[in-house]
């Protein structure tokens, strides 16, 4: 039999190579964690992992992250659906846009963020007059992540959104179906797998920002810290094993997360596929 040739080295050395970046970038400074963490007694590691401050900061980091996912999703989505579905003038501009919270430095996020919604902010000051706190507070917090997380939804729906096949949808309007029926049932089966990446990424991305989050928390320990502020005060106190304490706590929970979407991706992957 003839091997078909590749242009890249062979299996076993690509193979090798992978595994020996993936192994110095992400298994070596990953497992250092653990092993920092290691040098503490599992009763020192409790007390500061159970702590209320700590545990205040994991529920925030936590729940806005999974808000700001999810709304990230929902928005996300109809914007993927303007971008790929119409044509129209500044469309161009307007997909540039899409990719700011990539380019910006999470610093200047932060404080442009601030300033717009804190109480003297262009936004912030209609919002306070009925009461809407919309800064150094958790909807502050939640705000920001869905400003750095809304990017990640999009680019991964849009290209799913323009693979559909148009025909599909015109087989089921000529068939009796309306609008609904031809989103339900045609669009959003095949959307699932896309939408559950995206919001992985999203929140995966949330759960570990700093610079765009601590201007406009407030910081208030127990109210508006963030998990990953406390992990820096931490480190400011030269305590590291406390550091990297909470650091493995936060590690472990987003692994079981990211387990659990990529499980749920696959089960919808395999329905369609059966479907």
């Amino acid at each position: 039999m003839f091997k078909h040739k590749s242009t890249l080295p062979g299996f076993r050395i690509s193979l090798g190579y992978t595994i020996f970046y993936l192994g110095l970038i992400v298994l070596i400074p990953l497992s250092m964690l653990f092993i920092k963490t290691s040098s503490m007694g599992l009763k020192e590691i409790w007390m500061v992992v159970s702590h209320p401050r700590t545990l205040a900061a994991y529920r925030l980091s936590f729940t806005a992250s999974f808000i700001a996912g999810l709304v990230n999703v929902v928005f996300g989505f109809l914007i993927a659906w303007v971008l790929s579905r119409y044509s129209f003038p500044g469309k161009k501009l307007i997909d540039a846009m899409v990719d700011f919270p990539f380019a910006l430095p999470t610093a200047v996020t932060g404080i442009a963020l601030t300033s717009l919604y804190s109480q003297n902010g262009w936004v912030g000051q209609y919002l306070y007059q009925f009461g809407i706190q919309s800064a150094y507070n958790p909807l502050g917090i939640t705000i920001a992540l869905i400003f750095i997380g809304l990017p990640f939804v999009v680019r991964t729906v849009e290209p799913v959104l323009q693979e559909l096949d148009p025909e599909l949808e015109d087989a089921a309007a000529s068939l009796g179906a309306d609008r609904w029926q031809i989103f339900i049932k045609i669009f959003f089966p095949n959307l699932i797998p896309a939408l559950i990446t995206g919001f992985t990424l999203a929140f995966a991305r949330a759960i570990g920002e700093y610079g765009s989050v601590i201007f406009i928390a407030g910081n208030i320990p127990g109210k508006t810290e963030i998990a990953p502020l406390l992990i820096m005060t931490k480190l400011e106190q030269f305590d590291y094993t406390g550091a990297t304490a909470i650091a493995v706590v936060m590690l472990l929970i987003s692994f079981a997360l990211l387990a659990l979407t990529n499980f749920l991706q696959w089960v919808s992957s395999k329905r369609i596929g059966m479907g």
